[in-house]
């Protein structure tokens, strides 16, 4: 199973995730819970995955983080702890 990277995003979905976080107007309080598990370098399955955080959802596939949700917003993909 791929880790999360969190190096080296293409520029278009760097730009894309940067987005989310403005237009969701998700908080810095919410983007430390995720800096904090993707310190443990979290495994990840290849296809879609999607992590729950109080007020956010971060859905991926591999090993790319690809948006973040807004809590009420349904994820697509297999839900990992």
């Amino acid at each position: 199973m791929p880790k999360v990277r969190r190096q080296g995003l293409p520029p278009a979905l760097l730009n894309h995730l940067l987005d989310r976080i403005e237009e969701r107007r998700i908080s810095a309080d919410q983007l430390g819970l995720l800096a904090d598990w993707l310190a443990n370098e979290p495994e990840v399955p290849n296809d879609k995955w999607f992590k729950r955080f109080p007020g956010l959802t971060v859905c991926g596939e591999g090993e790319w983080v690809k948006t973040f949700l807004r809590a009420g917003q349904a994820p697509d993909g297999e839900e990992i702890e």
